[in-house]
């Protein structure tokens, strides 16, 4: 058994402009009122990691370029497109217009496991705030609300582990 860490070249990885003409997994992330700029980098990264439509910037989000984002997310905030919002709720409307799914990433009452939610139409996931989460009159606007198990004693994860989780289960569902 070869377990040789890969070289870069046999990574096959795009180049930014592979990456830019290539198609991509119809999947935004919306990032609601997301104060770190290091949590807004490693979800550019994330995105492109998984050759995600968009990531959508509201509220006090800060937006590329900005030298604290790209310590996170490395370059990836300049292949993957962006859009910001003042408002949180403009974004929600952009996008059901657009005809995406949208769906915050919250603990809510009906929420759905996301071990057991299922997509095949364009979707976009809300994260919310690492204090206050998503917010409620976002919530109301969505078409639904996912959840991550938690078995511990904390009633979080950091915005940015939320997202890889999601963004990883949803991206393979929406790939296939």
């Amino acid at each position: 058994m070869n377990n040789t860490k890969l070289t870069i070249p046999e990574m096959h990885r795009l180049t930014v402009d592979e990456f830019h003409a290539a198609d991509k997994v119809p999947l935004i992330v919306v990032l609601d009122n997301v104060r770190s700029q290091h949590n807004v980098g490693a979800v550019f990264r994330t995105a492109d990691a998984f050759r995600l439509q968009a990531v959508y910037l509201c509220g006090i989000c800060c937006c590329p370029p900005n030298a604290e984002i790209h310590k996170t997310a490395l370059g990836a905030e300049e292949t993957v497109p962006f859009r910001y919002f003042a408002d949180t709720l403009e974004a929600v409307k952009a996008l059901k217009e657009a005809g995406y799914r949208v769906l915050a990433i919250e603990q809510a009452h009906n929420s759905i496991d996301l071990d057991t939610f299922q997509t095949t139409v364009p979707t976009a996931v809300i994260l919310g705030h690492e204090v206050f989460g998503v917010q409620q009159a976002v919530i109301d606007a969505c078409d639904g609300c996912i959840e991550i198990a938690q078995y511990g004693t904390k009633h979080s994860l950091n915005v940015s582990v939320t997202a890889g989780i999601v963004l990883y289960k949803l991206s393979q569902q929406l790939r296939s």
